[in-house]
């Protein structure tokens, strides 16, 4: 939809189907971003915003996993911070909208919880599993929805 963002990703920028994909999602009225490894490439070229971070040539030929892979991950890791940030997913510096999908991270939101309202372990695991998130439940009890 209009509403989505493709970003392109592509250590040399000259990737024949990241190109066209962004091409694509051009025409079709999307916002658009790349990430390369080398200046002016076609890869950015195809992109309303193109982020380009030189890294220089690999210490052993072709393996793009090294400088530029890393380099694109941590491009990516800043993305979806500050996406996040921007949505409303995150306190403090804390993530207060991951999915609850084992014990370490209830325990996690219990203790966000805990920290952030002064309650007891217990009721504040209680509201946490009531609400689904560290964030809905905050939000429940700040209006008092309990």
């Amino acid at each position: 939809t209009p509403n989505d963002t493709v970003v392109g990703i592509a250590a040399s920028g000259t990737t024949p189907y990241v190109a066209g994909a962004l091409k694509r999602a051009r025409e079709k009225g999307l916002f658009t971003g790349s990430i390369t490894c080398n200046t002016g490439s076609l890869v950015a070229a195809q992109a309303d915003v193109a982020i380009e971070v030189v890294t220089g040539p690999e210490f052993v030929t072709g393996s793009t996993r090294m400088k530029a892979g890393t380099a694109q991950k941590l491009v990516l890791n800043m993305i979806t911070t500050s996406t996040m940030i921007s949505l409303g997913r995150v306190k403090g510096n804390k993530m207060v909208n991951m999915q609850l999908t084992n014990q370490k991270l209830i325990r996690r939101g219990t203790k966000m919880i805990s920290d952030e309202l002064g309650l007891d372990p217990e009721t504040s695991r209680k509201l946490l599993m009531l609400h689904g998130s560290v964030k809905k439940a905050l939000d429940a009890y700040g209006s008092r929805e309990v």
